[in-house]
Protein backbone atom coordinates (compact mmCIF):
# COMPACT_ATOMS: atom_id res chain seq x y z
CA UNK A 1 0.00 0.00 0.00
CA UNK A 2 1.46 3.35 -0.48
CA UNK A 3 1.56 6.15 1.30
CA UNK A 4 0.15 9.32 0.72
CA UNK A 5 1.94 10.89 3.38
CA UNK A 6 6.26 11.58 2.83
CA UNK A 7 8.51 13.11 5.77
CA UNK A 8 12.05 14.60 4.37
CA UNK A 9 14.66 15.01 6.68
CA UNK A 10 18.64 14.76 7.10
CA UNK A 11 19.45 17.40 4.80
CA UNK A 12 19.85 21.40 5.11
CA UNK A 13 15.95 22.02 4.59
CA UNK A 14 16.09 25.54 4.15
CA UNK A 15 12.07 26.94 5.15
CA UNK A 16 12.52 31.07 3.68
CA UNK A 17 10.16 31.46 6.63
CA UNK A 18 11.57 33.70 10.06
CA UNK A 19 13.09 30.20 11.46
CA UNK A 20 15.46 29.83 8.26
CA UNK A 21 16.63 26.18 8.19
CA UNK A 22 13.76 23.01 9.74
CA UNK A 23 15.06 19.62 11.04
CA UNK A 24 12.01 17.76 8.80
CA UNK A 25 9.31 18.16 6.45
CA UNK A 26 6.29 16.16 7.03
CA UNK A 27 3.98 15.85 3.68
CA UNK A 28 0.39 14.76 3.97
CA UNK A 29 -1.64 14.42 0.51
CA UNK A 30 -0.58 17.22 -1.27
CA UNK A 31 0.61 20.24 1.45
CA UNK A 32 2.68 20.51 4.15
CA UNK A 33 1.22 18.93 6.96
CA UNK A 34 4.07 19.70 9.98
CA UNK A 35 7.49 21.26 9.92
CA UNK A 36 9.62 20.58 13.17
CA UNK A 37 12.13 17.98 14.90
CA UNK A 38 12.17 14.64 13.08
CA UNK A 39 11.52 12.62 16.21
CA UNK A 40 8.09 14.70 17.05
CA UNK A 41 7.14 14.49 13.03
CA UNK A 42 7.32 10.72 13.20
CA UNK A 43 4.72 10.49 16.41
CA UNK A 44 1.92 12.39 14.11
CA UNK A 45 3.12 10.34 10.81
CA UNK A 46 1.28 7.66 9.71
CA UNK A 47 2.71 3.79 10.05
CA UNK A 48 3.46 3.55 6.46
CA UNK A 49 4.93 6.49 6.32
CA UNK A 50 7.12 6.92 3.40
CA UNK A 51 10.73 8.20 4.77
CA UNK A 52 12.57 10.23 2.62
CA UNK A 53 16.51 10.52 3.83
CA UNK A 54 18.28 13.91 1.82
CA UNK A 55 21.40 12.26 2.61
CA UNK A 56 22.56 15.98 3.33
CA UNK A 57 21.18 17.09 -0.26
CA UNK A 58 19.33 20.10 0.15
CA UNK A 59 15.21 20.73 0.38
CA UNK A 60 13.94 24.45 -0.75
CA UNK A 61 10.09 25.55 -1.48
CA UNK A 62 9.85 25.10 -5.64
CA UNK A 63 10.79 28.18 -7.89
CA UNK A 64 8.19 30.32 -9.15
CA UNK A 65 8.61 31.70 -12.15
CA UNK A 66 7.36 35.56 -12.13
CA UNK A 67 7.63 36.11 -15.89
CA UNK A 68 7.94 34.06 -19.22
CA UNK A 69 5.83 33.09 -22.28
CA UNK A 70 4.82 28.97 -22.04
CA UNK A 71 3.61 28.98 -25.45
CA UNK A 72 6.67 30.71 -26.96
CA UNK A 73 9.09 28.54 -25.15
CA UNK A 74 7.14 25.66 -26.30
CA UNK A 75 7.35 26.96 -29.69
CA UNK A 76 11.06 27.38 -29.88
CA UNK A 77 10.94 23.16 -29.93
CA UNK A 78 10.10 23.37 -33.60
CA UNK A 79 11.96 26.47 -34.35
CA UNK A 80 15.47 26.63 -35.32
CA UNK A 81 18.06 27.47 -32.86
CA UNK A 82 20.56 30.61 -33.66
CA UNK A 83 21.17 31.23 -30.30
CA UNK A 84 25.15 30.73 -30.94
CA UNK A 85 24.96 31.91 -34.40
CA UNK A 86 27.96 34.22 -34.39
CA UNK A 87 27.25 35.39 -38.13
CA UNK A 88 25.10 35.43 -41.53
CA UNK A 89 26.74 32.46 -42.53
CA UNK A 90 25.86 30.64 -39.55
CA UNK A 91 22.08 31.37 -39.53
CA UNK A 92 22.17 30.14 -43.47
CA UNK A 93 24.03 27.54 -42.52
CA UNK A 94 21.70 26.57 -39.79
CA UNK A 95 18.27 26.86 -41.50
CA UNK A 96 19.40 24.53 -44.29
CA UNK A 97 20.15 21.83 -41.64
CA UNK A 98 16.62 22.05 -40.39
CA UNK A 99 14.96 22.08 -43.54
CA UNK A 100 17.36 18.89 -44.59
CA UNK A 101 16.82 17.05 -41.15
CA UNK A 102 12.86 17.48 -40.84
CA UNK A 103 12.28 17.50 -44.64
CA UNK A 104 10.45 20.79 -45.10
CA UNK A 105 8.66 20.95 -48.09
CA UNK A 106 8.58 23.55 -50.03
CA UNK A 107 5.51 26.40 -48.77
CA UNK A 108 5.72 25.39 -45.27
CA UNK A 109 6.87 28.55 -42.88
CA UNK A 110 10.14 28.20 -41.00
CA UNK A 111 10.72 30.24 -38.23
CA UNK A 112 14.59 30.65 -36.58
CA UNK A 113 14.68 32.01 -32.91
CA UNK A 114 17.17 33.65 -30.91
CA UNK A 115 19.39 35.15 -33.10
CA UNK A 116 21.55 38.60 -31.76
CA UNK A 117 23.18 40.85 -33.99
CA UNK A 118 25.32 42.13 -31.32
CA UNK A 119 27.08 39.02 -30.88
CA UNK A 120 27.65 38.75 -35.35
CA UNK A 121 30.80 38.85 -37.20
CA UNK A 122 28.81 41.68 -39.43
CA UNK A 123 27.25 43.62 -36.38
CA UNK A 124 23.65 43.84 -38.05
CA UNK A 125 20.60 42.20 -38.30
CA UNK A 126 20.34 39.40 -41.24
CA UNK A 127 19.09 40.46 -44.45
CA UNK A 128 16.41 38.69 -46.34
CA UNK A 129 18.83 38.21 -49.21
CA UNK A 130 20.16 35.86 -46.78
CA UNK A 131 17.55 34.40 -45.56
CA UNK A 132 16.22 34.07 -49.21
CA UNK A 133 19.89 32.36 -50.07
CA UNK A 134 19.35 29.50 -47.33
CA UNK A 135 15.76 28.72 -48.77
CA UNK A 136 14.31 30.96 -51.55
CA UNK A 137 10.85 28.28 -51.57
CA UNK A 138 9.93 28.90 -47.96
CA UNK A 139 8.77 31.72 -45.85
CA UNK A 140 11.17 32.75 -43.07
CA UNK A 141 11.42 34.61 -40.20
CA UNK A 142 14.65 34.87 -38.28
CA UNK A 143 13.44 36.05 -34.67
CA UNK A 144 15.67 38.30 -32.85
CA UNK A 145 16.55 36.60 -29.36
CA UNK A 146 14.73 39.40 -27.35
CA UNK A 147 11.60 38.55 -28.94
CA UNK A 148 10.56 42.37 -30.28
CA UNK A 149 11.86 42.20 -33.75
CA UNK A 150 12.90 40.21 -36.83
CA UNK A 151 13.29 40.03 -40.51
CA UNK A 152 11.50 37.95 -43.14
CA UNK A 153 13.02 36.57 -46.59
CA UNK A 154 11.17 38.07 -49.53
CA UNK A 155 8.73 34.89 -49.87
CA UNK A 156 7.81 35.79 -45.92
CA UNK A 157 7.01 39.25 -47.28
CA UNK A 158 5.02 38.18 -50.05
CA UNK A 159 2.87 35.37 -47.80
CA UNK A 160 2.11 38.49 -44.96
CA UNK A 161 1.20 40.74 -48.25
CA UNK A 162 3.30 43.31 -46.86
CA UNK A 163 4.18 46.28 -49.46
CA UNK A 164 5.86 49.51 -49.56
CA UNK A 165 2.50 50.96 -49.17
CA UNK A 166 1.55 49.16 -45.51
CA UNK A 167 1.89 51.63 -42.71
CA UNK A 168 3.67 51.43 -39.99
CA UNK A 169 1.48 50.33 -37.07
CA UNK A 170 1.39 52.83 -33.70
CA UNK A 171 4.55 51.76 -31.85
CA UNK A 172 6.32 49.44 -34.59
CA UNK A 173 8.52 50.41 -38.07
CA UNK A 174 8.15 48.18 -41.44
CA UNK A 175 11.58 49.19 -42.70
CA UNK A 176 11.98 50.19 -46.52
CA UNK A 177 14.80 51.15 -47.86
CA UNK A 178 15.81 52.31 -51.71
CA UNK A 179 12.06 51.94 -52.55
CA UNK A 180 11.60 48.28 -51.25
CA UNK A 181 10.63 46.75 -48.10
CA UNK A 182 13.72 45.27 -46.44
CA UNK A 183 12.08 42.31 -44.50
CA UNK A 184 13.13 44.38 -40.92
CA UNK A 185 10.26 44.38 -38.26
CA UNK A 186 10.32 45.98 -35.34
CA UNK A 187 8.49 45.92 -31.96
CA UNK A 188 4.44 46.53 -33.02
CA UNK A 189 5.12 46.01 -36.15
CA UNK A 190 6.65 42.32 -35.46
CA UNK A 191 4.11 41.19 -33.15
CA UNK A 192 1.25 41.96 -35.45
CA UNK A 193 2.94 39.90 -38.71
CA UNK A 194 4.27 36.80 -36.11
CA UNK A 195 0.80 36.28 -34.38
CA UNK A 196 -0.12 36.06 -38.69
CA UNK A 197 2.54 33.19 -39.46
CA UNK A 198 0.96 29.76 -39.15
CA UNK A 199 0.62 27.55 -36.34
CA UNK A 200 2.07 24.75 -36.28
CA UNK A 201 -0.78 21.43 -36.36
CA UNK A 202 -2.42 21.02 -33.31
CA UNK A 203 -0.87 17.93 -32.65
CA UNK A 204 2.99 18.59 -32.79
CA UNK A 205 2.09 22.18 -30.48
CA UNK A 206 0.91 19.95 -28.13
CA UNK A 207 4.02 17.84 -27.65
CA UNK A 208 6.20 21.09 -27.56
CA UNK A 209 3.51 22.54 -24.66
CA UNK A 210 4.37 18.80 -22.61
CA UNK A 211 8.10 19.12 -23.80
CA UNK A 212 7.89 22.92 -22.38
CA UNK A 213 6.23 21.62 -19.12
CA UNK A 214 8.80 18.99 -18.37
CA UNK A 215 11.83 20.99 -19.39
CA UNK A 216 10.43 24.38 -16.01
CA UNK A 217 9.65 21.17 -13.83
CA UNK A 218 13.71 19.82 -14.61
CA UNK A 219 14.71 23.40 -13.53
CA UNK A 220 12.84 23.07 -10.59
CA UNK A 221 9.75 25.21 -11.44
CA UNK A 222 5.90 24.43 -10.37
CA UNK A 223 4.27 27.63 -10.92
CA UNK A 224 4.96 29.25 -14.67
CA UNK A 225 3.89 31.75 -16.48
CA UNK A 226 1.92 32.62 -20.16
CA UNK A 227 2.85 36.57 -20.17
CA UNK A 228 0.53 37.56 -23.34
CA UNK A 229 -2.67 35.51 -23.71
CA UNK A 230 -3.82 36.53 -27.19
CA UNK A 231 -7.10 34.79 -28.98
CA UNK A 232 -4.86 32.20 -30.73
CA UNK A 233 -4.11 30.52 -27.60
CA UNK A 234 -7.68 30.79 -26.23
CA UNK A 235 -9.13 27.29 -27.73
CA UNK A 236 -5.21 25.56 -26.58
CA UNK A 237 -5.47 26.60 -23.11
CA UNK A 238 -8.90 25.73 -22.89
CA UNK A 239 -8.03 21.37 -24.02
CA UNK A 240 -5.26 21.96 -21.71
CA UNK A 241 -7.67 22.39 -18.94
CA UNK A 242 -9.69 19.82 -20.15
CA UNK A 243 -7.20 17.31 -21.00
CA UNK A 244 -5.95 17.73 -17.69
CA UNK A 245 -2.57 17.53 -19.04
CA UNK A 246 -1.04 20.17 -16.77
CA UNK A 247 1.14 18.84 -13.79
CA UNK A 248 2.22 22.57 -13.10
CA UNK A 249 0.53 25.93 -12.49
CA UNK A 250 0.12 28.11 -15.09
CA UNK A 251 -0.71 31.83 -14.63
CA UNK A 252 -1.95 33.49 -17.74
CA UNK A 253 -2.41 37.28 -18.97
CA UNK A 254 -4.52 38.18 -21.33
CA UNK A 255 -4.04 40.62 -23.85
CA UNK A 256 -5.78 43.54 -22.18
CA UNK A 257 -6.53 45.15 -26.29
CA UNK A 258 -9.20 42.26 -26.37
CA UNK A 259 -9.74 41.65 -22.91
CA UNK A 260 -13.86 40.94 -22.97
CA UNK A 261 -13.21 38.56 -26.05
CA UNK A 262 -10.49 36.91 -24.10
CA UNK A 263 -12.56 36.85 -20.21
CA UNK A 264 -15.69 35.16 -22.02
CA UNK A 265 -13.85 32.01 -22.98
CA UNK A 266 -11.70 32.43 -19.75
CA UNK A 267 -14.73 32.37 -17.66
CA UNK A 268 -13.92 29.50 -15.58
CA UNK A 269 -10.69 30.06 -14.73
CA UNK A 270 -10.89 33.94 -14.01
CA UNK A 271 -8.45 34.49 -10.71
CA UNK A 272 -8.78 30.95 -9.74
CA UNK A 273 -7.66 27.92 -10.81
CA UNK A 274 -9.09 25.09 -12.98
CA UNK A 275 -7.26 21.33 -13.55
CA UNK A 276 -3.53 24.02 -12.81
CA UNK A 277 -4.54 27.05 -15.24
CA UNK A 278 -5.41 30.54 -13.39
CA UNK A 279 -5.52 33.76 -15.48
CA UNK A 280 -4.13 36.16 -13.20
CA UNK A 281 -5.06 39.49 -14.97
CA UNK A 282 -3.63 41.81 -17.67
CA UNK A 283 -0.99 42.36 -19.74
CA UNK A 284 0.48 45.07 -21.81
CA UNK A 285 3.92 47.17 -23.53
CA UNK A 286 5.14 50.09 -23.33
CA UNK A 287 8.46 49.58 -25.01
CA UNK A 288 10.64 47.41 -26.88
CA UNK A 289 14.51 45.80 -25.94
CA UNK A 290 17.73 47.88 -24.53
CA UNK A 291 20.08 45.58 -26.56
CA UNK A 292 17.92 45.64 -29.52
CA UNK A 293 18.04 49.68 -29.14
CA UNK A 294 14.60 50.09 -28.94
CA UNK A 295 13.95 50.51 -24.83
CA UNK A 296 12.60 54.09 -23.94
CA UNK A 297 14.92 56.24 -22.31
CA UNK A 298 14.64 59.51 -20.73
CA UNK A 299 18.02 60.11 -21.70
CA UNK A 300 19.69 59.41 -25.52
CA UNK A 301 21.59 56.21 -26.39
CA UNK A 302 25.52 57.07 -25.85
CA UNK A 303 26.15 57.06 -29.39
CA UNK A 304 23.23 59.00 -30.43
CA UNK A 305 22.19 62.22 -28.26
CA UNK A 306 19.20 62.41 -30.58
CA UNK A 307 18.08 58.74 -30.43
CA UNK A 308 15.92 57.96 -26.85
CA UNK A 309 14.09 54.46 -28.22
CA UNK A 310 10.87 55.46 -28.24
CA UNK A 311 7.24 54.35 -26.31
CA UNK A 312 4.53 51.65 -27.88
CA UNK A 313 1.17 53.84 -26.62
CA UNK A 314 -0.37 57.42 -25.98
CA UNK A 315 -0.42 58.19 -22.60
CA UNK A 316 -4.42 58.23 -22.94
CA UNK A 317 -4.33 55.01 -23.82
CA UNK A 318 -2.35 53.71 -21.47
CA UNK A 319 -4.24 55.68 -18.55
CA UNK A 320 -7.55 54.09 -19.93
CA UNK A 321 -5.92 50.65 -19.70
CA UNK A 322 -4.66 50.89 -16.04
CA UNK A 323 -8.27 52.34 -15.22
CA UNK A 324 -9.87 49.10 -16.56
CA UNK A 325 -7.68 46.99 -14.74
CA UNK A 326 -7.99 48.89 -11.29
CA UNK A 327 -11.86 48.71 -11.78
CA UNK A 328 -11.94 44.94 -12.88
CA UNK A 329 -9.89 43.97 -9.62
CA UNK A 330 -7.20 42.32 -12.02
CA UNK A 331 -3.51 42.72 -11.66
CA UNK A 332 -1.72 44.16 -14.51
CA UNK A 333 1.61 43.20 -15.77
CA UNK A 334 3.53 45.91 -17.86
CA UNK A 335 6.60 45.66 -20.01
CA UNK A 336 8.63 48.52 -19.70
CA UNK A 337 12.33 48.36 -20.26
CA UNK A 338 13.37 51.80 -20.63
CA UNK A 339 13.00 54.63 -17.05
CA UNK A 340 10.73 56.89 -19.75
CA UNK A 341 8.24 53.99 -20.44
CA UNK A 342 8.47 53.21 -16.27
CA UNK A 343 7.73 57.01 -15.73
CA UNK A 344 4.75 56.71 -18.39
CA UNK A 345 3.69 53.67 -16.39
CA UNK A 346 4.19 55.42 -13.07
CA UNK A 347 2.68 58.90 -14.08
CA UNK A 348 -0.51 56.94 -16.05
CA UNK A 349 -1.03 54.93 -12.85
CA UNK A 350 -1.03 57.58 -10.53
CA UNK A 351 -4.02 59.51 -13.22
CA UNK A 352 -5.92 56.15 -13.04
CA UNK A 353 -6.13 55.40 -9.18
CA UNK A 354 -7.22 59.03 -8.57
CA UNK A 355 -9.32 58.84 -11.57
CA UNK A 356 -11.35 55.82 -10.59
CA UNK A 357 -10.84 56.21 -6.82
CA UNK A 358 -10.22 52.89 -6.49
CA UNK A 359 -7.38 51.60 -2.92
CA UNK A 360 -7.88 48.10 -3.36
CA UNK A 361 -4.31 47.05 -4.65
CA UNK A 362 -4.03 44.72 -7.55
CA UNK A 363 0.28 45.02 -6.89
CA UNK A 364 0.79 45.83 -10.53
CA UNK A 365 4.36 44.59 -12.00
CA UNK A 366 6.72 46.56 -13.92
CA UNK A 367 8.10 43.56 -16.01
CA UNK A 368 11.92 43.42 -16.91
CA UNK A 369 12.53 47.29 -15.19
CA UNK A 370 15.97 47.60 -16.55
CA UNK A 371 16.94 51.05 -16.33
CA UNK A 372 14.07 51.88 -13.36
CA UNK A 373 16.27 54.71 -11.59
CA UNK A 374 16.57 55.41 -8.28
CA UNK A 375 14.42 58.43 -8.55
CA UNK A 376 11.53 56.40 -9.64
CA UNK A 377 11.99 54.17 -6.34
CA UNK A 378 9.91 56.28 -4.07
CA UNK A 379 6.66 56.29 -6.36
CA UNK A 380 7.40 52.33 -7.12
CA UNK A 381 6.79 51.76 -3.11
CA UNK A 382 4.30 54.10 -2.61
CA UNK A 383 2.52 52.44 -5.46
CA UNK A 384 2.89 49.04 -4.11
CA UNK A 385 4.47 48.25 -7.47
CA UNK A 386 6.71 45.20 -8.20
CA UNK A 387 9.58 45.25 -10.19
CA UNK A 388 10.37 41.85 -11.65
CA UNK A 389 13.95 42.33 -12.72
CA UNK A 390 15.56 40.57 -15.67
CA UNK A 391 18.37 40.60 -13.92
CA UNK A 392 19.91 37.86 -16.24
CA UNK A 393 20.60 40.89 -18.34
CA UNK A 394 23.52 41.70 -16.62
CA UNK A 395 25.79 38.45 -17.63
CA UNK A 396 23.82 37.65 -21.32
CA UNK A 397 23.51 41.64 -22.64
CA UNK A 398 25.86 43.55 -19.56
CA UNK A 399 28.69 44.03 -22.21
CA UNK A 400 25.77 45.43 -24.89
CA UNK A 401 24.56 47.86 -22.40
CA UNK A 402 28.06 49.50 -21.24
CA UNK A 403 28.20 49.57 -25.12
CA UNK A 404 24.56 51.04 -25.56
CA UNK A 405 24.49 53.60 -21.96
CA UNK A 406 28.33 53.46 -20.81
CA UNK A 407 29.38 52.19 -17.39
CA UNK A 408 28.12 54.01 -15.06
CA UNK A 409 24.21 53.57 -16.30
CA UNK A 410 24.67 50.04 -17.24
CA UNK A 411 25.65 49.50 -13.93
CA UNK A 412 22.49 50.62 -12.17
CA UNK A 413 20.38 47.95 -14.82
CA UNK A 414 17.96 45.39 -12.68
CA UNK A 415 18.76 47.52 -9.61
CA UNK A 416 17.06 45.05 -7.38
CA UNK A 417 19.72 46.13 -4.08
CA UNK A 418 18.13 49.77 -4.77
CA UNK A 419 14.62 48.81 -4.40
CA UNK A 420 15.44 46.09 -1.49
CA UNK A 421 16.77 49.07 0.38
CA UNK A 422 13.46 51.19 0.06
CA UNK A 423 11.35 48.13 1.75
CA UNK A 424 10.33 47.26 -2.59
CA UNK A 425 9.18 43.71 -3.15
CA UNK A 426 10.76 42.38 -6.00
CA UNK A 427 10.68 39.22 -8.06
CA UNK A 428 13.27 37.97 -10.81
CA UNK A 429 12.54 36.17 -14.30
CA UNK A 430 13.88 35.04 -17.63
CA UNK A 431 11.61 35.67 -20.03
CA UNK A 432 11.67 32.06 -21.24
CA UNK A 433 12.10 31.41 -24.39
CA UNK A 434 14.33 34.68 -24.20
CA UNK A 435 16.68 32.41 -22.02
CA UNK A 436 16.07 29.38 -20.68
CA UNK A 437 14.24 29.30 -17.21
CA UNK A 438 17.26 28.42 -14.81
CA UNK A 439 16.67 30.05 -11.85
CA UNK A 440 20.11 28.85 -10.13
CA UNK A 441 21.66 30.96 -13.60
CA UNK A 442 19.50 33.96 -11.95
CA UNK A 443 20.06 33.50 -8.75
CA UNK A 444 24.06 33.36 -9.50
CA UNK A 445 23.37 36.72 -11.85
CA UNK A 446 21.96 38.82 -8.88
CA UNK A 447 24.39 37.31 -6.55
CA UNK A 448 27.46 38.50 -8.48
CA UNK A 449 26.78 40.61 -11.15
CA UNK A 450 29.51 39.30 -13.57
CA UNK A 451 29.15 39.82 -17.75
CA UNK A 452 30.10 37.77 -19.84
CA UNK A 453 33.67 39.46 -20.34
CA UNK A 454 34.02 39.51 -16.97
CA UNK A 455 33.31 42.66 -16.26
CA UNK A 456 31.57 43.80 -12.69
CA UNK A 457 28.56 45.18 -13.14
CA UNK A 458 27.16 47.53 -10.11
CA UNK A 459 28.94 45.96 -7.32
CA UNK A 460 26.21 47.90 -5.15
CA UNK A 461 23.54 46.64 -6.87
CA UNK A 462 24.23 42.98 -5.80
CA UNK A 463 21.77 41.12 -3.41
CA UNK A 464 22.55 38.33 -1.19
CA UNK A 465 22.07 34.60 -1.93
CA UNK A 466 19.17 34.34 0.52
CA UNK A 467 17.41 37.26 -0.61
CA UNK A 468 18.01 36.41 -4.66
CA UNK A 469 16.56 32.73 -3.00
CA UNK A 470 13.43 34.70 -1.85
CA UNK A 471 12.77 36.56 -5.36
CA UNK A 472 12.32 33.45 -7.11
CA UNK A 473 10.49 31.96 -4.11
CA UNK A 474 8.57 33.86 -1.57
CA UNK A 475 8.31 37.31 -3.21
CA UNK A 476 7.22 35.69 -6.62
CA UNK A 477 4.24 33.62 -4.54
CA UNK A 478 3.28 37.13 -3.41
CA UNK A 479 3.16 38.62 -6.89
CA UNK A 480 0.80 35.71 -7.90
CA UNK A 481 -1.76 36.84 -4.37
CA UNK A 482 -0.71 33.64 -3.56
CA UNK A 483 1.86 34.14 -0.51
CA UNK A 484 -0.88 31.77 1.61
CA UNK A 485 -0.24 28.87 -0.39
CA UNK A 486 3.10 28.79 -2.10
CA UNK A 487 6.75 30.15 -1.57
CA UNK A 488 8.08 28.88 1.44
CA UNK A 489 7.84 25.77 3.30
CA UNK A 490 5.27 26.00 5.91
CA UNK A 491 2.39 24.23 7.32
CA UNK A 492 -0.77 24.32 5.37
CA UNK A 493 0.71 25.49 2.40
CA UNK A 494 0.99 23.23 -0.79
CA UNK A 495 3.92 20.69 -0.96
CA UNK A 496 5.69 22.65 -4.05
CA UNK A 497 9.42 21.66 -3.14
CA UNK A 498 12.74 20.78 -5.14
CA UNK A 499 15.92 18.97 -4.02
CA UNK A 500 18.76 20.53 -5.01
CA UNK A 501 22.60 19.06 -4.76
CA UNK A 502 23.72 21.64 -2.66
CA UNK A 503 23.00 24.49 -0.67
CA UNK A 504 23.04 27.85 -2.61
CA UNK A 505 23.54 29.41 0.68
CA UNK A 506 26.63 27.47 1.29
CA UNK A 507 28.12 27.17 -1.29
CA UNK A 508 30.90 30.18 -2.92
CA UNK A 509 28.82 32.73 -4.74
CA UNK A 510 30.64 31.91 -8.08
CA UNK A 511 29.34 28.21 -7.66
CA UNK A 512 25.71 28.77 -7.31
CA UNK A 513 24.99 28.15 -11.05
CA UNK A 514 26.33 24.80 -11.33
CA UNK A 515 23.99 23.47 -8.78
CA UNK A 516 21.85 21.05 -9.93
CA UNK A 517 18.17 20.28 -9.56
CA UNK A 518 17.94 16.38 -8.31
CA UNK A 519 13.93 16.48 -7.82
CA UNK A 520 11.04 18.75 -8.34
CA UNK A 521 7.93 18.08 -6.12
CA UNK A 522 4.10 19.52 -7.18
CA UNK A 523 1.47 19.36 -4.67
CA UNK A 524 3.36 15.68 -2.94
CA UNK A 525 4.18 13.97 -6.27
CA UNK A 526 7.76 13.80 -7.95
CA UNK A 527 7.28 15.60 -11.26
CA UNK A 528 10.95 15.33 -12.34
CA UNK A 529 14.15 13.55 -11.33
CA UNK A 530 17.52 13.82 -12.36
Amino acid sequence: MTSNEKLYFNGDIITLEDELYTEAVLVKDNKIYKVGKKEDLQKCACENVELIDLQGKTLIPSFIDSHSHFSGYASSFSQVDITEAASFADVSDAIKRFIEKNNVPPGKWIQANGYDQNIFEEKAHPSKAILDEASPNNPIVAKHKSGHMGVLNSLGIKELGITMDTPNPEGGVIEKKDGEVTGYLEENAFVKYVQEIPMVSNEEFMGNLIKAQNAYASYGITTVQEGFVVDLLADIFQYLIHSKLLKIDLIGFLDIGNADKLKEKFANCLQKYDNHLKIGGYKTFLDGSPQGRTAWMRTPYIDDPNYFGYGTQKDEEVEQKLERALKDKMQILVHCNGDAASQQYINQYKIAKEKTGITEDIRPVIVHAQFLAEDQLDDVKALNMIPSFFVGHVYHWGDIHIKNFGIERASKISSAKSAQDKGIVYTFHQDAPVIEPDMLETIWCAVNRITKKGVLLGDDEKVTPLDALKAVTKNAAYQYFEEDIKGTIKEGKLADLAILDKNPLKVDPMDIKDIKVLETIKEGETIYKK
